[in-house]
Formats: C-alpha cells, sequence, structure tokens
C-alpha cells in the first residue's frame, strides 16, 4: 500500500509510451541512468508517491521531481540527457603545441624505446614531461586528429636507386603499348618471373577439416623439408599460365623453362615478348647465349622498383591466397604435383587481368616536357 502524501503531479500514459519505458526495464544494453528515470515514469504512473518512489529507486526526492516534471514538459525524449553534459576540461595552447611536436619526432629522439607513438603513449610523456597533470588518450586523439596527425601509422617508401631519366620512361612506355595495343596474330606477350623458397611444411598431425562451429584447424608444428621455385608466365591476352619447378634458381634453370615455352608456344607465334625484371638470372651470360639461338625471343625489362608493372606477380598473389594460405605438403614432390594441378585448373577458367593504365600515366604525366617530346 502506497505511504505519504499523494503527489499533485499525475502522469497518464499512452500505449506507446509505457510500452517503450518497460522495454528499457528489460534490456540489458540501455544506459542504467535512463533506465531509472523510466522506472521513475512507471511508477509514478501506478498512483505512487514522490516519496515512495524515491525510496524505491534509491535518491532524492527533489531528484524524482525533477524528472517527472521534465516528462511532462517533453514526454519520452525528456528523459534523455542533453548533448553536452559535464563540465569540459581547459587545455592552453601550449598542451596541442608540445602535443603535435612530440608526435612529429621518433621516440627514440627524445630517450623513448618505442617503434611510434600511439595516444595512451603520447597522454603518458605529456604527464611525465610535467606539461599537464592529467590528459586522456582519447583527448590526445582529437588534438592529433585536428591537426591531421595519425603517428600510429606508417607507410613504407623508397628511395629512388635510378633516376627517371628518358630510359625509364621510355621503358614504361614500352611496357604499357606492349599491354594496350592490339597483338598481330603472330605475337604473344608474357610476363615471367620466380616464386622462390615454397616449402611444403608439412605438419606433425593432419590438418582437420571445418566443422560445425569450427574453421579448418592446422597443426602449428610442422617438419623442415627443403623448398622449390616455380618458374611462371602469364599471357596477358589470354590468362594461360605456363609453369615449372626447380630445386634452384639459375640461369640453367631459367634457360629450362624458357626451352618449355619454346616448346609449348606453336611456331606459327614468332614473336614472343618476355617481360621480366633485372635480375642476373634474366640477362646473365648463359641467358643472352641462349637468346641470340632463339630470335622469336625478345626480353623486356621492367624499370627498377616497378614489379608491379610485371602482370605474373598479380597471378602470384592469387596462387599464394588459393593454395598457399595453408602450407601443409607431404614432401617437396607432392608440392609441385599440387602446384602443376593448381596451374592446370586455372586454365581451364583463365582469364587476362583488366590491367588500368591509370598508374602508369600516373608516372607518364610527371615526364618532362622536353623528354615527351
Amino acid at each position: 500500500m502506497a505511504r505519504g502524501r499523494k503527489s499533485p503531479l499525475v502522469i497518464t500514459l499512452s500505449y506507446e509510451e509505457r510500452k517503450e519505458l518497460e522495454k528499457w526495464q528489460r534490456s540489458t544494453t540501455v544506459d542504467a541512468g535512463l533506465a531509472r528515470r523510466g522506472r521513475i515514469i512507471l511508477l509514478l504512473s501506478q498512483g505512487m508517491s514522490l516519496s515512495d518512489i524515491a525510496r524505491r529507486v534509491g535518491i532524492q526526492r527533489c531528484v524524482v521531481r525533477k524528472w517527472v516534471k521534465r516528462f511532462l514538459r517533453k514526454r519520452v525524449k525528456g528523459l534523455y540527457d542533453k548533448p553536452g553534459r559535464g563540465a569540459k576540461p581547459f587545455f592552453p595552447p601550449e598542451v596541442a603545441i608540445r602535443l603535435v611536436k612530440l608526435a612529429c619526432e621518433r621516440p627514440d629522439s627524445i630517450g623513448r624505446s618505442l617503434s611510434q607513438w600511439d595516444c595512451q603513449e603520447l597522454a603518458r610523456q605529456l604527464v611525465e614531461e610535467g606539461v599537464v597533470e592529467s590528459i586522456s588518450p582519447e583527448t590526445v586523439r582529437r588534438i592529433l586528429t585536428h591537426h591531421q596527425l595519425k603517428p600510429w601509422r606508417h607507410h613504407m617508401w623508397l628511395t629512388s636507386k635510378q633516376p627517371r631519366d628518358e630510359e625509364f620512361y621510355a621503358r614504361v612506355q614500352e611496357l604499357i603499348d606492349l599491354y594496350t595495343r592490339p597483338l598481330l596474330l603472330q605475337e604473344v606477350v608474357l610476363c615471367v618471373d620466380e616464386k622462390t623458397s615454397l616449402q611444403p611444411r608439412p605438419r606433425l598431425h593432419p590438418t582437420r577439416p571445418a566443422i560445425p562451429g569450427k574453421p579448418n584447424r592446422v597443426e602449428h608444428e610442422y617438419k623442415r623439408d627443403g623448398a622449390i621455385n616455380l618458374f611462371a608466365a602469364f599471357d596477358t591476352r589470354s590468362g594461360r599460365v605456363y609453369g615449372q619447378c626447380h630445386g634452384r634458381k639459375r640461369q640453367v634453370e631459367f634457360i629450362g623453362f624458357l626451352e618449355h615455352l619454346n616448346r609449348e608456344i606453336p611456331a606459327k607465334v614468332t614473336t614472343i615478348h618476355l617481360v621480366c625484371d633485372n635480375v642476373s638470372v634474366h640477362h646473365g651470360k648463359k641467358v643472352r647465349q641462349w637468346l641470340a639461338t632463339h630470335p622469336r625471343f625478345q626480353m623486356h625489362f621492367t624499370p627498377v622498383h616497378c614489379s608491379w608493372m610485371n602482370q605474373v606477380e598479380q597471378w602470384f598473389s592469387i596462387l599464394q591466397r588459393k593454395r598457399f594460405r595453408i602450407a601443409d605438403f607431404a614432401s617437396k614432390l607432392h608440392l609441385q604435383e599440387r602446384i602443376e594441378r593448381f596451374i592446370h585448373e586455372w586454365n581451364q577458367v583463365a582469364h587476362p587481368f583488366n590491367w588500368s593504365t591509370k598508374s602508369a600515366a600516373k608516372i607518364m604525366a610527371e615526364v618532362p616536357f622536353e623528354m615527351a617530346a
């Protein structure tokens, strides 16, 4: 039985309002304060006095009255916190200046043994230096975001060992033409490279396939059993792949792969363009002697650090993702047989890559006017 003076504040809830407030009471994700305010309104709608509600909920009577009045003014929306509640800590500009300076320096330069900064470490550094008494990592993040700084991220970059001179742009343009121009019937363009150090890695226990509720399970420990190298050529127009596995990567093995291509490609093809990188295996003395006796093979070399222009690298990424994500082969012979099978299956549905000229066009756009002429 309700005790205390009956409140002059009377609330009548609509069906939708009562349903919403009752939903808050059952929810495990609604903010606890919001659920408590909803309970106040529900109890008052049942005729309970403000004093009894305060004792039942465990708060002061004046707080109960405040939320009841807010509900009467704005209904359910009035029970939510107003945006921007709470005092905002103020940090003088000197804090942001010091923070930006730290973020733009390597941690090692100030005696910290860190590879790069993160918000927590920057906040700790500001406190240790006495710049502030306390500051949260989230505040650090907001300040850095304002200054477009993300010192916890890194990108790889490479200083150029070869100047972008006339020879560089000529090579890029040569490859663009090979990839985009219509070929004669007696021409093919093959991108050639090697995927080295492929290890069978036989596991101590067999790999278990996926079952309901569990993914594939791979034994962590494996035995070492040597490695093989895959020599591959990707036809840029048909997508067909030619491949051979060898135990070593030398000119001898590369010439053996060229002999394989010479046998596989019909004699009616009188010009075979080979796109390779600049490793010595591809242009050594023995290779040059072999090419001199096989005039239908024409070599084209990518510029230094432009391996992305060799399309077989794209195919290697597919091979890595679909065949080598789980390395579990009984032996090198088994590994070789599985690679050859993968190539056979690929060639059944082979397709060329939709090679975009955007990246190359961006490079060519930087060609000085006198070189372009």
